[in-house]
């Protein structure tokens, strides 16, 4: 005797094809089917498999619910994380900020090495959203949407977010360090190449897979090391070579070490969350110590 049968409606053929290899791949015979009378589609599964497969359903629902965001590089096995755009928004939005308040965030953000000293430690995290002019912000921009949507992509959002940012940070550090106590810069560039630094220091991940380590981490780092160059040096002599430098280098460092880390937490949700609210967090809270004066 045939076991009654259950329907679980799906909302175009295509979810229908994909929710049905979904439950072959888990041993649930389902039959795709399609109403006569109302054009809708569906999967036929046999009632007592019919906990199992909307509970298979519901799981792969849960984990490709960002999958529109995230997409395969087609022929480098690299994910791209359009999520990026979001941090582009924001520094849109700051540069429109500043442009309307006459360069009053400049003024109290930009990196500026006595200022740092004199106790405004803040403009180290503030001087990354600032740009000087439409052409400064739309490289940075351009840029940075694709390497900061790499790195996002490997570690995940909030994860790479929050990596970049540092990075970004640490190259201010390096201009506060070596350069004068006159040095006064800004710019998202630093954080760009901190994501380039970040990108080359994930090398580090084949050591543990065992693919001739030496010669891969050393092609990764001379690639890196080329396209630092390419792009974080220029004649200009407005450009903060120490920052991108900084940037770069701290990034490499921090790609290594989160190359390290388990892929559970990379993976993890919650922890995405939590990585990306720090990173606003930070953003927040130094703009407030910023324009308080």
């Amino acid at each position: 005797m045939q076991p009654p049968l259950a329907l679980i409606p799906a909302r175009s053929e295509r979810q229908a094809m994909d929710w049905s290899l979904v439950l072959v791949s888990q041993g649930i015979e389902t039959i795709i089917e399609r109403d006569s009378g109302t054009g809708h589609w569906g999967l036929v599964v046999s009632q007592p498999d019919y906990p199992r497969a909307v509970g298979a359903l519901r799981q792969y629902c849960h984990e490709n619910r960002h999958r529109v965001w995230r997409r395969e590089v087609p022929g480098t096995g690299l994910i791209f994380d359009a999520r990026a755009l979001v941090w582009i928004v924001v520094l849109v939005f700051v540069y429109a900020l500043d442009d309307a308040s006459g360069g009053r965030l400049r003024e109290h953000g930009l990196m500026d090495s006595a200022a740092i000293y004199d106790g405004a430690w803040w403009r180290l995290f503030t001087a990354t959203q600032l740009h000087g002019d439409l052409v400064h912000l739309a490289t940075n921009a351009t840029t940075g949407f694709l390497l900061l949507g790499l790195v996002m992509g490997a570690f995940g959002t909030g994860w790479g977010l929050l990596a970049a940012f540092l990075a970004g940070v640490g190259g201010n550090l390096a201009g506060l360090v070596l350069l004068p106590e006159t040095h006064r810069s800004l710019g998202a560039s630093g954080m760009v190449m901190g994501a380039l630094g970040i990108l080359t220091g994930e090398s580090v991940a084949v050591l543990r897979e065992g693919v001739a380590p030496r010669r891969v981490i050393g092609r990764a780092l001379a690639g890196g090391f080329l396209l630092l160059v390419l792009w974080g040096f220029s004649p200009d002599p407005r450009t903060d070579v120490v920052a991108h430098v900084g940037g770069f280098l701290g990034g490499i460092a921090i790609g290594g070490v989160m190359s390290w880390l388990p892929a559970g937490w990379l993976r993890s949700v919650r922890l995405n969350l939590l990585a990306g609210a720090a990173v606003a967090a930070l953003v927040t809270v130094t703009w407030w110590l910023a324009l308080r004066r």
